[in-house]
């Protein structure tokens, strides 16, 4: 086994290999090290990379295993966590030049819980600032630079987990955690042709982790096999004492075929890679799936009631960074001015909006009663090209309806996985809508997908060899 095939492993693959003692952790933990320094800043992944801290945790995964202590199926893992979650060994930044210098003396929750798993922490990797809530219009809108996907550097990795994106796409990391507001995971996973999962509101704390929308935000795993976001969420879910809004709640997938909708219009006004790439994954679900017909998507105004619940709670949240002006310093042009924009929504807005939240929500869960999964493509097209405003890349395929923010807004969860590949080499990816604390089905479905097809194998062309 190479270097190359032995990084692009996926968890349950590595595990294997650590248990056969064929690896160890601290062998496993050098050779992503080098990949991040080899690769993450050419993709603008990384915004620290925790040398000391990962040589540390990976030589104790080493030595517990000696003696026969294996904490579980992360044990001995290298991983990464969007630079939005609290550690005390490197700053917290959340991409903001503003907070470059900003540190907590702790850990996060999700980070507690992974290192608890013996997982190895290699690094904090690179985000949009803020994590996009001043409604940024480009790619170039953090610190590091603009993430570019493995595939073709000339485009975007997607936000605002673009970090995550990037070094799970180009196997720098084992696994990452992202967060999701409004597609932060899933437009990511497809700009970078891996597979992310975004959980229930409620699944996993969010105790120090950047708060951006109390209401919506989600932390989440991104990896490259539904077989593992499942393992990393099972790990990370669970109530906490720091975050009163994260429960513990059951993983079950119900013993029969599980039962599937299609979005209606789902590739209206899509790519025709895209639509002809959807196409051919339905073909493959039917085959182990009960594809049972179409679901419409609920009329009403999803993406202003989101935009409005984030630009209100987003303003409250930043307030002191608006109000003291130190907005000015970030590097998107909309960002200098959209948090003032934000700051200026109406209670009566804002109240009206949550008013509308209930009642769309009501809808979607009425439109889904019955079914495991809604299905549809995760975008219209492939990713945008860096360099040019996100409204002016594809004005030929603005999409049909789209579950991203309805699924958001309800706190539904969402798995993302490449289904092809479309203009200029980029990925495509499907997604399932699921209900309320219904990972394990979308984790099941996501799972016999990948079985059945190779898209989730596949690795970016652009990769050098990892030097020796």
């Amino acid at each position: 086994m190479t270097h190359d095939d032995l990084a692009f492993s996926d968890i349950v693959a590595l595990q294997r290999l650590l248990t056969a003692r064929t690896i160890s952790s601290v062998e496993l933990t050098e050779l992503y090290l080098k990949r991040l320094e080899q690769h993450g800043h050419v993709f603008n992944a990384v915004v620290t990379i925790l040398h000391d801290r990962a040589r540390r945790e990976a030589k104790r995964a080493d030595a517990e295993r000696a003696r026969g202590r294996v904490r579980g199926p992360l044990h001995g893992i290298p991983y990464g966590v969007k630079d939005l979650l609290a550690t005390p060994d490197a700053p917290t930044t959340w991409g903001a030049q503003p907070y470059r210098q900003q540190r907590f003396g702790f850990d996060a929750t999700v980070v507690k819980k992974l290192t608890a798993a013996g997982a190895v922490l290699l690094a904090k990797l690179a985000m949009v600032e803020l994590a996009g809530g001043f409604g940024y219009g480009a790619a170039d809108a953090s610190f590091t630079g603009p993430g570019r996907t493995p595939w073709n550097a000339n485009f975007w990795s997607g936000g605002s987990s673009s970090g995550p994106g990037i070094a799970v796409s180009a196997a720098l990391v084992g696994f990452a955690i992202g967060s999701e507001t409004s597609g932060s995971i899933l437009f990511p996973a497809t700009a970078c042709g891996i597979t992310g999962l975004r959980p229930t509101y409620g699944r996993v704390s969010r105790h120090g982790a950047m708060a951006l929308c109390w209401t919506l935000d989600k932390l989440g795993p991104m990896a490259r096999s539904a077989r593992d976001t499942d393992l990393i969420l099972r790990v990370i879910a669970g109530a906490d004492p720091g975050d009163p809004t994260a429960v513990d709640a059951p993983f079950a997938t119900p013993r029969r075929k599980l039962r599937v909708a299609v979005l209606k219009d789902a590739t209206k006004a899509s790519m025709p890679a895209v639509a002809a790439n959807f196409r051919a994954s339905l073909k493959v679900l039917g085959a182990f799936a009960d594809l049972a017909g179409e679901v419409a998507l609920p009329k009403g105004p999803w993406g202003p009631v989101v935009g409005t619940i984030v630009d209100a709670e987003g303003a409250a949240a930043f307030r002191d960074l608006i109000e003291s002006g130190r907005s000015r310093e970030l590097r998107d042009a909309d960002d200098k001015l959209g948090g003032y924009a934000a700051y200026a929504t109406p209670a009566v807005d804002y109240i009206d909006a949550l008013r509308q939240r209930t009642k769309l929500n009501a809808a979607l869960v009425k439109a889904m009663d019955g079914y495991d999964a809604v299905v549809s493509p995760t975008l219209p097209t492939v990713t945008y090209p860096v360099g040019l405003g996100f409204d002016k890349a594809y004005p030929k395929y603005p999409g049909g309806p789209s579950l991203i923010s309805p699924g958001n807004l309800a706190g539904l969860p969402a798995l993302a996985l490449p289904n092809g590949m479309g203009p200029s080499g980029l990925p495509t990816s499907l997604a399932f809508l699921g209900q309320a604390w219904g990972e394990a089905a979308l984790t099941a479905l996501g799972s016999r997908y990948q079985r059945e097809t190779a898209f989730h194998t596949k690795r970016p062309p652009m990769l050098p060899p990892t030097r020796a």
